[in-house]
């Protein structure tokens, strides 16, 4: 299976970072072919110019810079993302890839009388996300209502494959964790990957 592995963080010494490691090489040890995009190592500008946004409706216009990650958004059978979980959503450079990447004619398609998206990525048959939060699991869950998690999950599988198999990994509490849960983590990381 080809996983594209999109990972989001700016430094190689974080959890986040080892996490991503254990990601690729548990899949390359599965035997799945990986095309790994590290955004900030590629150097991904994420912000939408305004010549993309004016763009942005129209299919085939809108492909004008891009093309290059839309094809490897297009060759994968599988979708990881990897990131952390910043100010109960994903990092700026994540967001600006949805925002300048997952355009109409890609990820979805617009109708014009309104209603319901069509999914354009029936591609992706797999799905799954590995993330850390700052904060204790109660808060995120209970009084956030885990908003990172609901756009990564339930916002996202609509642009799928119907019956997408998808996978939510969270390590709650990191800036309190021990070197133990972080271990714990790591290797239900690792035994979800090599099953991938």
């Amino acid at each position: 299976m080809r996983v594209h592995v999109i990972f989001a963080h700016p430094r190689g010494d974080s959890f986040n970072a080892a996490l991503h490691e254990t990601i690729v090489a548990s899949l390359r040890q599965a035997g799945h072919e990986v095309d790994d995009f590290d955004l900030n190592a590629e150097n991904f500008p994420p912000a939408l110019t305004a010549a993309e946004r004016g763009a942005y409706p129209t299919i085939g216009e809108n492909l004008a810079g891009i093309e290059s990650y839309v094809e490897r958004l297009r060759a994968a059978d599988a979708l990881v993302i990897s990131a952390p979980t910043w100010w109960y959503g994903m990092p700026a450079i994540l967001k600006g890839y949805f925002d300048r990447v997952w355009v109409p004619g890609v990820a979805f398609f617009l109708h014009g009388h309104g209603g319901a998206i069509t999914p354009g990525l029936t591609n992706i048959r797999k799905y799954a996300v590995v993330t850390t939060t700052g904060s204790p699991w109660w808060f995120m869950r209970l009084y956030m209502r885990d908003p990172g998690k609901i756009v990564l999950t339930r916002g996202m599988r609509r642009l799928f494959a119907p019956n997408v198999a998808m996978t939510y990994l969270c390590h709650y509490g990191t800036d309190t964790s021990t070197l133990e849960r972080r271990q714990r983590f790591v290797a239900r990381v690792r035994t979800t990957f090599e099953g991938f």
